[in-house]
């Protein structure tokens, strides 16, 4: 009769190293309340709960719970840190393409500069524009309003843009 194994267990003949790769050894039984092992509360506690120390069941729920509002917030931080830069964008083209009409237009320079300032400014983003000539210059401010969250939304806080070009006309 020779050495046969039977649904992955290894015969009792066998040494330690005959076991099956990949297979750990079972624990020894410890002893129970009444000193010997196996019984009623092998292990565990007594109570409805049967909470057992080292247990780590429902560690990545506890875990992702707890994380859930770090990486909400964290997206919320760079989706503000997106508006802002965004809104200091806007702000410098608009100031760019007001200070170019002004410097181009006949007649009415600062009904030309603010029109052409608001012309590529998205609807939801506010803006306060001024435009006037300094001797030779058409000089333009632009302060574009900084939503919080989303464009419309707004706590007051102005991002600068600024222009200057030479009038030729």
């Amino acid at each position: 009769m020779g050495r046969t194994r039977t649904a992955g267990r290894v015969p009792r003949t066998a040494g330690p190293s005959a076991r099956p790769a990949g297979r750990r050894p079972r624990p020894a039984a410890r002893a129970g309340p009444h000193g010997r092992a196996g019984g009623p509360q092998q292990g565990r506690a007594a109570g409805p709960a049967r909470f057992r120390l080292g247990d780590d069941r429902g560690q990545a729920a506890i875990e992702f719970t707890g994380m859930v509002p770090v990486v909400l917030a964290t997206i919320v931080l760079l989706w503000q840190a997106a508006l802002v830069g965004y809104s200091f964008s806007l702000a410098g083209h608009a100031a760019d393409e007001a200070v170019r009409a002004g410097a181009v237009a006949e007649g009415d320079r600062a009904g030309a500069c603010e029109r052409a300032g608001r012309q590529d400014l998205p609807g939801a983003w506010s803006a306060e524009i001024g435009c006037w000539s300094e001797g030779d210059l058409v000089k333009a401010t632009v302060d574009v309003r900084i939503p919080v969250l989303f464009p419309g939304l707004s706590l007051g806080i102005d991002a600068p843009g600024e222009a200057a070009a030479v009038r030729e006309s």
